[in-house]
């Protein structure tokens, strides 16, 4: 573990939380903040099965691949807790916004605007990748550009919604869908900042209570957790937006497994005598 603790100090995060450090595993840094990362890719992946069997849009098989890589990412870095990871725990995040929005933009089946939009995207990343990367390794600077992007991406798909003519069926579906990548993602950020205001306090009652019930007490867990559904369902979301947009919503259902966990489905065909 002196090797791996070493290793990490040559690289560190700018990140820091008041979690126990290599407590239930000398290999993996953080345990819980690791493996609660498993959310985001068991959804990405339920997200990618549905896509391909359904051969849906490719935009949206990519959206839900680099959700899986955030996922990837954050394990990574919570169980290193070095800088060169966090970069792949933040990085991601950023990439999958870029290509939500591009999914919005050319929500046709046809790509209208060729070559333009995919350029202006990228080049937006990329710069900022190199400025967050060279000179402002601010995790600040991160959440503000990652947020003003997930604001455009979520405008835009507001406004393709209200450009369509939607049953009351696919009313409720993307109501339902929206409410859920609202309430996840809001309520990720909620316990987020209550583990960032009574670390010290949290870490007390984790000690107190032991194992295992102190990964209760793992808020920042629980972000990832509640962030992954979040973020599953807004995909989702844009997902059955496209899916209306080329008229096929009528053969589109989203079913609720364990009545949480959406997933779009075709309509099965009723029964005749």
């Amino acid at each position: 573990m002196g090797m791996i603790l070493a290793d990490s100090a040559r690289d560190p995060t700018t990140y820091f939380w008041g979690d126990e450090n290599y407590l239930v595993s000398q290999y993996i840094a953080e345990f819980w903040n690791s493996i609660t990362n498993g959310t985001f890719i068991i959804l990405a992946c339920l997200g990618a099965y549905t896509t391909i069997k359904y051969d849906h849009s490719r935009r949206m098989l990519l959206c839900y691949i680099a959700m899986m890589f955030v996922g990837l990412g954050s394990l990574w870095f919570h169980a290193t807790l070095k800088y060169t990871t966090q970069l792949l725990d933040e990085l991601p995040m950023l990439y999958l916004t870029g290509l939500a929005l591009y999914a919005t933009i050319e929500v046709s089946k046809d790509i209208k605007y060729g070559i333009k939009v995919p350029i202006a995207i990228t080049t937006y990343l990329v710069l900022f990748s190199i400025v967050y990367i060279r000179w402002l390794q601010t995790p600040v600077f991160h959440q503000i550009v990652f947020a003003s992007t997930v604001l455009v991406t979520f405008i835009n798909a507001a406004k393709r919604k209200t450009q369509l003519a939607l049953s009351e069926t696919s009313q409720k579906i993307l109501r339902r869908a929206v409410t859920g990548g609202c309430v996840g993602m809001l309520g990720g950020f909620f316990v987020w900042n209550l583990d960032n205001l009574f670390c010290h306090q949290l870490r007390t009652y984790r000690t107190y209570v032991g194992a295992p019930w102190d990964a209760v007490l793992q808020l920042h867990g629980w972000w990832h957790i509640l962030t992954a559904y979040g973020c599953y369902c807004l995909i989702l979301w844009i997902h059955f937006i496209r899916i209306a947009w080329l008229g096929h919503d009528h053969l589109f259902t989203v079913k609720f497994h364990l009545g949480l966990v959406p997933q779009i489905t075709l309509i099965a065909p009723k029964k005749t005598e």
